[in-house]
């Protein structure tokens, strides 16, 4: 589809989709993309201050200002190419880091009962389908859990990736290249978190004192226990890869948004591509200085954060604006306009309600913040863009077919 409108970013295609309201979509992807990657790429900031802390005794600041300065520069000097070259590399570092870790420490720790036996003897809850606590309470965790996934469709830091592939065969190609990496990798992650469990943990510790808020030390931990400091040296780099990777992809993003969406839109004959590449690299500038502000003020005055959190406010966000509008986008050719719209403005508004109300509540807060706002504002924003669309349908639909 993208092909035939000769689209360059999501927003582009959503406005050769939807041309009846194309400026209001336009406003609508732009203010929710560098609202939402901001708060995003400010997680990712402040994992990498978090690790380097933790891992190589750095001052908090001085890991966040390290991270900041790479990334922006590699961002705003090399652009996509830069990104997608530096994604591959930190792509096969992750996946060595988290295919070797769980092997090397199970090896190491030779349990003789069995990783099984051994967090049954921490808390037998913990081979419970929901785990530990109140059944309820983690079904819906566990319904937030899955429903990240939801993120993988349509958001725009990943719909960018297809974008610019050569030919249909290579998205044939590596959408099993997608499927095994995360099949893998997460089995390793889920993996290293149970024996972490049984490694640093006992029945009479909370997980949260030993392996940090969310657990989110246990890698590093593991492998200071596991391997001499050349490869510990390597796993950092791998940890931190992950953190770069998401937050160049997220910088760009937003980046392009503005750049290529709103300003380069609007000066369209006034701009010269050295001027559109000077106003790109000011604003890579600007965004990520604006995610550093965020994520110092955050751990300022909230230090019980945790980085997940952060990070799922800010996917969640992205998701619920853009996924629910792009399914119904590409496979309904009834949804208009103003379908498109309604189902844009009612995910990102369901999101913010969701944290900043739904989760306050005194009696049913407990609830939504176990399941997360994402499920909610997903079936929110499909069902906006649904009922839109049969209210008020466009008059000569536009619908982007292959040739």
């Amino acid at each position: 589809m993208t092909e035939r409108c000769q689209a360059l970013t999501t927003t582009d295609y959503l406005l050769h989709r939807f041309p009846k309201f194309a400026q209001r979509i336009r406003c609508v992807s732009v203010v929710a993309l560098v609202i939402f990657c901001t708060v995003y790429a400010a997680a990712e900031i402040d994992a990498t201050g978090a690790v380097l802390e933790h891992a190589l005794g750095w001052n908090y600041y001085a890991g966040v200002l390290t991270g900041f300065l790479i990334v922006t520069l590699y961002c705003a000097f090399g652009g996509f190419l830069a990104v997608a070259w530096t994604d591959s590399v930190q792509g096969t570092m992750m996946m060595l880091a988290l295919l070797l870790l769980p092997l090397a420490a199970w090896w190491s720790m030779n349990l003789p009962e069995g990783l099984l036996a051994s967090l049954d003897s921490i808390d037998p809850a913990l081979l419970s389908a929901l785990g530990p606590g109140d059944p309820t309470i983690k079904g819906l965790e566990v319904v937030g859990l899955i429903a990240i996934g939801l993120g993988f469709v349509g958001t725009p830091h990943i719909f960018t990736r297809f974008l610019a592939v050569k030919s249909h065969n290579e998205i044939r190609h590596g959408r099993w290249v997608a499927i095994l990496y995360t099949l893998l990798a997460d089995s390793a992650a889920v993996l290293a978190g149970l024996l972490g469990r049984v490694l640093y943990t006992s029945a009479e510790q909370a997980p949260h004192q030993v392996l940090g808020n969310g657990g989110q030390n246990v890698l590093p931990m593991m492998t200071e226990s596991f391997f001499p400091m050349f490869i510990v040296g390597f796993y950092i780099a791998a940890i931190l890869a992950a953190i770069m990777s998401t937050f160049s992809s997220l910088l760009l993003q937003a980046t392009s948004s503005v750049t290529c969406d709103w300003l380069y839109f609007h000066q369209r004959h006034q701009l010269s591509g050295a001027e559109a590449r000077q106003h790109s690299r000011n604003i890579t500038w600007g965004l990520a200085l604006l995610a550093l502000v965020l994520a110092v003020t955050v751990t300022r005055f909230l230090p019980e954060h945790t980085i997940f959190w952060f990070a799922v406010f800010g996917m969640s966000g992205i998701t619920a604006t853009f996924s629910p509008m792009m399914i119904l986008a590409m496979f309904w050719k009834g949804f208009s306009s103003a379908g498109a719209l309604a189902a844009m403005i009612s995910g990102a508004v369901m999101i913010l309600v969701g944290k900043l109300w739904l989760q306050q509540l005194d009696a049913l807060g407990v609830y939504f913040q176990a399941m997360e706002t994402l499920p909610l504002a997903f079936v929110v924003s499909l069902l906006s863009g649904w009922l839109a669309s049969l209210a008020w349908p466009d008059e000569a639909p536009v619908f982007i077919t292959e040739p």
